[in-house]
């Protein structure tokens, strides 16, 4: 029996509140400063909290021309597949378009292709590598 859906609270975090779940669960082996963006005080940071816990960061970045990318998306691996991932991202979705985004674009990892994929966003351009890990850039109109 699947477990049950978790009430998850999305709410804005500052950039150093993403900062240790990114380097947990994206780049555990390089240093933290790794996981910092220069652009992160551009950013716009949400959390998904899970009884006052983060277990889930995303930053988005909105630029010119309606054009919105979202980065450093990351979901403490016992949170992952179940629901919280999905609500982060929706809700980022929901904050792009109201903010007049007419585009969203990321680079993921590869094996993460069948998630993004339910949310419309589709591979654009040739697979690439950041060290050893294969990404693809995934994009969608909003």
């Amino acid at each position: 029996m699947p477990a049950a859906q978790p009430a998850v609270a999305i709410q804005p975090i500052t950039a150093a509140q993403t900062y240790a779940l990114r380097h947990a669960v994206l780049w555990p082996a390089k240093p933290l400063a790794y996981v910092q963006l220069p652009e992160d005080e551009a950013g716009q940071h949400f959390g998904a909290f899970v009884e006052g816990a983060l277990v889930a960061v995303i930053s988005l970045f909105v630029g010119a021309h309606g054009v919105a990318r979202f980065r450093k998306f990351a979901t403490d691996p016992a949170w992952q597949g179940r629901g919280v991932g999905t609500a982060l991202l929706h809700h980022l979705i929901g904050v792009a378009q109201a903010q007049g985004a007419s585009q969203l674009w990321c680079d993921a990892r590869q094996n993460t292709l069948p998630f993004y994929q339910r949310f419309g966003l589709a591979p654009k351009g040739e697979v690439f590598y950041k060290g050893e890990v294969p990404y693809v850039r995934l994009s969608r109109t909003l």
